[in-house]
C-alpha cells in the first residue's frame, strides 16, 4: 500500500520541502508588461509572437455570455483591456477602440453640432473613423480547487508521512482556461480559434509570480495571483492565435497614423 503513492508523495514532498512553486504556460511561464503605441511595443513580454506587419483593424467584443470565475478575488470584470494590448504589441492588427473611446468621440461630434466646440481647426469630422474588419471574442474559465486536503488525506493514513499533513493541505491548484474567437465583419466567418491554459500549483509558502503585468492594459491583474495566472493563459491563446493570423492576407488598411518625425 504506501509502495504503490510513494511516487506521488515524495514529489509533494520535494515541493514543499524546498518552498517551490510551479507554473505552466504551454510549454513555459511568461510575462505580460510594457506598452504599446507609435514607438511599437515597447518593453513586450520576450514569449510574446508577433506578426511583421498588421493584416486588418480589429475591435475586441465583449462576450455575451460574460467571464465564469469560481470565487471572489476582486479582479476586473473584463479582460478586454489587457487583450488589446496583446493585440496592438503583437503587430498583427490595427486596434480600433469600440467602448469607452467610442463613446468619447461620439460625446465630441454631439458637442459640435450643439455648437459648443470651436468650428475652425476643429479635428472631430463624421466619416472619418475606421471600420472594425475584424472581431475578436474572449472567454474566460477560472477555478481553484483545494488539492491539498485530498492529498493530506492519504498522507495521514501512512506512518511517518503522517507529521506532514499540515504542509500537504496548503497545496492548491489554481487553473485558467481561455479561448479567443477571431471573426471577419465581411463575411461573418470565423478565420481562427486559440485556446490558452495555465496551471500554477501554490504551496501558500510565498507570492505567487506569473510574470509582471504593467500599463493601462495590465491595470487590476497585478493585484492577485488569481489575475495574473488568467493574464497568463490570455497570452498563451493569443499567441495560438498569432500562428493562424499570420497565413490570412491583409486587408485594404487605412491610412497609417502619422508620427511627429514623419515616419507611418
Amino acid at each position: 500500500m504506501i509502495h504503490r503513492h510513494l511516487p506521488t508523495l515524495a514529489f509533494v514532498l520535494l515541493l514543499a520541502a524546498c518552498g517551490k512553486q510551479g507554473a505552466k504556460l504551454g510549454e513555459g511561464s511568461s510575462e505580460i508588461t510594457g506598452s504599446a503605441g507609435a514607438a511599437g511595443a515597447h518593453q513586450a513580454s520576450k514569449e510574446l509572437v508577433k506578426c511583421d506587419a498588421p493584416v486588418a483593424t480589429l475591435a475586441l467584443v465583449e462576450n455575451p455570455n460574460g467571464y465564469t470565475v469560481s470565487g471572489s478575488y476582486g479582479l476586473p470584470s473584463s479582460p478586454v483591456p489587457l487583450i488589446r494590448l496583446l493585440a496592438q504589441q503583437s503587430g498583427c492588427f490595427r486596434v480600433v477602440d469600440r467602448s469607452a473611446g467610442l463613446k468619447a468621440t461620439i460625446k465630441e461630434q454631439e458637442l459640435k453640432d450643439a455648437g459648443i466646440l470651436r468650428k475652425e481647426g476643429n479635428t472631430v469630422h463624421k466619416g472619418r473613423g475606421y471600420e472594425a474588419q475584424y472581431s475578436l471574442t474572449p472567454s474566460l474559465t477560472f477555478s481553484e480547487q483545494n488539492a491539498g486536503r485530498e492529498v493530506g488525506g492519504l498522507m495521514a493514513q501512512i506512518p511517518v508521512l503522517n507529521k506532514f499533513v499540515a504542509a500537504a493541505e496548503q497545496v492548491k491548484l489554481k487553473e485558467a482556461q481561455v479561448a479567443l474567437l477571431l471573426t471577419d465583419n465581411e463575411t461573418t466567418e470565423q478565420l481562427a480559434a486559440a485556446t490558452g491554459s495555465v496551471r500554477v500549483t501554490d504551496l501558500g509558502m510565498g507570492g505567487l509570480v506569473v510574470g509582471k503585468l504593467g500599463g493601462a492594459g495590465g491595470a487590476g491583474w497585478a493585484n492577485s495571483n488569481e489575475g495574473k495566472v488568467i493574464a497568463a493563459a490570455f497570452l498563451d491563446a493569443h499567441n495560438k492565435l498569432v500562428v493562424q493570423v499570420r497565413e490570412l492576407a491583409a486587408k485594404d488598411l487605412p491610412p497609417p497614423v502619422a508620427t511627429k518625425h514623419g515616419k507611418t
